[in-house]
């Protein structure tokens, strides 16, 4: 891959980061006023825990995504960043521009997934 699209890349993922970063502050802080909310009856209980679980999935799902946008930084600057953690061939242009923290080509991705199950 060359520098110019190495630093494309970089760029999309950085900015990312941030934002990702941002949400789980925010994310956190709307947890700590559910916490500390009074709680008036059972609806108000009900809702509250809902909102913690909804909250508590886009976290994890958002910290997970953090974690593979770090690994594809990391692989930046080791200059492996493009390359199929499977098949070890180039991740296509267009399959990066959709998910820049990608780690399996188009034909890797499926059969990935399946082992995850």
């Amino acid at each position: 891959m060359r520098e110019s699209e190495l630093h494309y890349f970089e760029e999309i993922l950085l900015t990312r980061k941030a934002q990702i970063t941002k949400n789980l502050n925010g994310v956190e802080q709307e947890m700590l006023q559910l916490r500390e909310c009074e709680l008036n009856d059972e609806g108000d209980y009900a809702s509250a825990s809902n909102e913690n679980l909804v909250e508590s999935a886009i976290g994890a799902q958002q910290l997970q995504e953090l974690t593979e946008i770090e690994a594809s930084l990391a692989k930046i600057k080791t200059k492996q960043y493009g390359i199929c953690d499977m098949c070890e061939d180039e991740i296509g242009f267009q399959r990066l521009k959709v998910k820049a923290h990608a780690k399996y080509c188009i034909v890797c991705r499926p059969i990935a997934e399946k082992n995850k199950e």
